[in-house]
């Protein structure tokens, strides 16, 4: 049988480059750039996580879930010490959302947003 072996959420951005600064010096990720002589996507990894970007065209407003779904996230990534990760994105500068929390299911969770309002959140099984 096949296996999935990784997967990549892509979000919209207003402003890619900003955008890509942001996923670079925040949260850590290294980005490709792709486009000529504009980027309007880009590729970002962080260990085995992946994240796409791609540029929101200019007449278009971006709507984050939450502002449809109460609490919902855009990506959610899966990671091995919440904490650590969370003390990290507080001392880069990254907009948190929620705090780092233990949830009823069972996770150890914080959420961040990006500049577009994107939430995503990181969190750490605890079983």
């Amino acid at each position: 049988m096949a296996k999935l072996l990784e997967q990549a959420p892509v979000l919209l951005a207003q402003d890619i480059e900003a955008s890509i600064v942001y996923w670079r010096d925040q949260l850590g990720f290294t980005l490709r750039p792709y486009g000529e002589p504009k980027t309007t996507f880009a590729i970002g990894r962080r260990e085995t996580c992946f994240i796409m970007l791609s540029q929101a065209p200019d007449d278009h407003t971006i709507v984050p879930h939450w502002k449809i779904v109460d609490k919902m996230w855009n990506a959610y990534f899966w990671v091995d010490d919440a904490k650590a990760l969370y003390e990290e994105f507080v001392a880069s500068g990254a907009k948190i959302d929620y705090t780092l929390c233990e949830q009823p299911y069972g996770v150890l969770e914080f959420g961040i947003q990006d500049l577009d309002g994107h939430d995503i959140a990181f969190g750490q099984d605890l079983e």
